[in-house]
């Protein structure tokens, strides 16, 4: 999904909160900026889906949640408010409404040309910011690869390159493991 400034003047977080939730379409905001969330392709909405439900599916019975991209993450740390592909929080879930969450383990990006240096560098360094974060996970939609970013004991992140439809993936924040498989399914790559 694309990113363009809404407004030209600067919002109050409190603006911002009030103004989104009268919104048919979903907004980011950051340091008084809101940026549109623009529609995204056939291919980011099924690999975005197909991670929901792959995640969902591993998560039956399990105490932690998944929400899509409707879900809308705080990053208290520098007020940034976003909304990720796919988030997933474990009890206790804190936000300070019920349209937001600040305490996700996993946040997933699907990767679109016109965000991915964005979404893999500077927004990356953001959710670092989530003192619960364990994994940040970015995806491809038009080949069958991620990038899984997860936290070690000694806080350091770690980079693992996951390719091929072969490939599955560990998710150590939930001690789960979901395949490139499912991911993709349906998803006609390059």
């Amino acid at each position: 999904m694309s990113s363009a400034p809404k407004t030209s003047s600067l919002m109050s977080v409190e603006e911002y909160l009030a103004w989104e939730r009268e919104q048919d379409e979903r907004h980011e905001y950051y340091h008084g900026e809101v940026f549109s969330q623009a529609g995204g392709t056939r291919r980011h909405s099924l690999v975005g889906s197909n991670l929901l439900r792959s995640v969902g599916n591993v998560l039956v019975g399990h105490p932690c949640e998944v929400h899509g991209s409707d879900m809308r993450v705080h990053i208290k740390a520098n007020d940034f408010h976003v909304y990720p592909d796919l988030s997933v929080v474990c009890p206790p879930i804190e936000g300070n409404s019920s349209d937001v969450i600040s305490n996700p383990v996993l946040v997933a990006e699907v990767l679109s040309p016109s965000t991915a240096d964005f979404d893999r560098g500077t927004k990356f360094g953001h959710y670092r910011q989530l003192p619960s974060l364990k994994e940040y996970l970015v995806l491809w939609q038009d080949e069958a690869r991620g990038e899984h970013h997860s936290l070690s004991k000694d806080g350091a992140w770690t980079l693992r390159e996951i390719v091929g439809i072969d490939a599955s993936l560990e998710l150590v924040s939930i001690g789960k493991t979901i395949s490139l498989a499912d991911v993709y399914d349906k998803v006609k790559l390059d």
